[in-house]
């Protein structure tokens, strides 16, 4: 503004104000900083105005229209090159990467040749690079976007930062809230991990990994990975495993704060690429409409464990039955069996606990933890339409039960609302695999999964 106030002092700061404004409000909410305006005032009156002198400026000094800036960052993550195609039909790379420096983050995009440098392939997490002669562009959110076309680079430095590493800018699950993004998030596993496939409103199949992570405290948050399968983690993770994401947000979900992830996110966990066997068992078998058994298990430990059987291996076993299994996959609590696994039937172990020995009174159950109770039916089954945020309708059926020391609500959504349904007044039921969460006014409830199984009791 004093340079443009030096070549033009017939204007002054006032007029300059009220232009800017007009300018912002002429181009569109968004797209332009007061400086960015500036610029474009100064080229209407035929003065040029040149960008700051500092080579280097930092993330926060961005704005959209800026051309052949340069700074230096941290690598937060990288997705894989993209093939897109132009109106024309030809086509064009696109690879997005976020970057970090001390107190901002923001995403880069790189085009074309660019997307493929050599050596982008290897930058890791935490990785100090330079960009240089990028050009910045107003996102579709209103933040500022580096491009990399083709006059920009990015080169990898060792020079002395204070840019802050990965790990001193890592928060645990505890500490984080609602419309944070680019976050690097640690916890551990909490529950099973699953993949899901899925067609978008547009008609376009999709993918998502899912999962809980468990922070200090106990404190237990829902992870949704967009774009992310089962081939980017080891085949082997074992229960309360350590996991770190990079390059995610946080936002409201139908269950609370969610945390949501991309195909750039990156994801650390604790594990192996060999499984090893497991020794559990058998509390329930639940066949499904496909063929598929759904069988909940215990180890030595009490660890209970939802085993998936889509090779028919456990059809020589019986409710009761200690097995040894080598899986295919083991992510937390979750086993999955195939046509490459193996089961066989052993011995009695007595040092895994029976059904009966791992009930638990409903005076003791807790939030987020599994359970196997038995009781009986105080209130008949009732089924109902919730309408989540998203405008989806689906069912919840729900019951109350007691035995000797208290009393408590069994829910079921979507189609674990009809295993409830069957249900009826002053039935004596087991049931398994039960998982505690925390319901209205504080008080703990019991949902049924599905690999809960509800038996009647004579």
């Amino acid at each position: 503004m004093n340079k443009l106030l030096e070549v033009k002092p017939e204007l002054n700061k006032g007029d300059l104000e009220e232009q800017i404004k007009q300018k912002k409000e002429k181009i569109g909410a968004g797209y332009l900083t007061d400086q960015g305006a500036l610029f474009l005032i100064a080229s209407d009156y035929g003065v040029t105005l040149t960008e700051s002198s500092k080579v280097e400026i930092g993330i926060k000094d961005l704005y959209a229209g800026a051309k052949e800036i340069s700074l230096e960052t941290r690598v937060l993550n990288i997705s894989p090159a993209k093939q897109f195609s132009r109106k024309d039909g030809s086509p064009f790379y696109l690879r997005t990467m976020t970057v970090y420096d001390m107190d901002s983050t923001a995403s880069v995009k790189l085009w074309d040749e660019k997307a493929n440098l050599p050596g982008i392939e290897n930058l890791k997490p935490g990785n100090l690079i330079k960009i240089i002669k990028a050009y910045v562009k107003s996102d579709l959110d209103g933040s500022p976007t580096i491009n990399i076309g083709s006059g920009s680079n990015i080169e990898n430095t060792d020079s002395e930062s204070e840019i802050p590493t990965i790990d001193a800018i890592t928060k645990d699950v505890s500490e984080i809230q609602e419309g944070q993004k680019d976050l690097v998030v640690s916890g551990t596993i909490d529950g099973m991990i699953s993949g899901m496939e899925f067609t978008n409103s547009r008609g376009i199949p999709g993918k998502a990994l899912r999962m809980r992570l468990k922070g200090k405290e106990d404190s237990a948050m829902r992870v949704v990975l967009w774009g992310k399968d089962e081939l980017v983690i080891p085949n082997m993770i074992s229960q309360s495993a350590k996991v770190r994401l990079l390059g995610v947000r946080v936002k409201s979900g139908n269950q609370g704060l969610e945390i949501h992830g991309n195909d750039a996110t990156i994801i650390e966990v604790e594990g192996g690429k060999e499984t090893e066997p497991v020794i559990t068992r058998i509390l329930s078998i639940s066949p499904t409409e496909n063929g598929k058994n759904l069988i909940l298990a215990v180890d030595s430990k009490k660890n209970l464990f939802n085993i998936s059987d889509f090779s028919n291996s456990t059809s020589i076993c019986a409710e009761g039955d200690v097995i040894e299994c080598m899986p295919s996959k083991v992510y937390g609590n979750s086993v999955t069996l195939d046509e490459n696994s193996f089961v066989r039937k052993l011995d009695d172990d007595k040092s895994i606990p029976s059904l009966s020995q791992l009930r638990t009174k409903i005076n003791e159950i807790k939030a987020e933890q599994n359970y196997c109770i038995e009781a009986i039916v105080l209130k008949v089954p009732e089924r109902r339409e919730v309408q989540t945020k998203s405008g989806e309708s689906i069912a919840l059926s729900e019951m109350f039960v007691e035995d000797d020391t208290g009393q408590i609500w069994v829910k079921g959504w979507r189609n674990q609302a009809r295993i409830i349904d069957k249900c009826e007044l002053g039935e004596i039921i087991s049931i398994t695999g039960l998982n505690g969460k925390s319901g209205l006014e504080g008080r703990t409830e019991l949902f049924v999964t599905s690999f809960s199984k509800i038996t009647k009791k004579n």
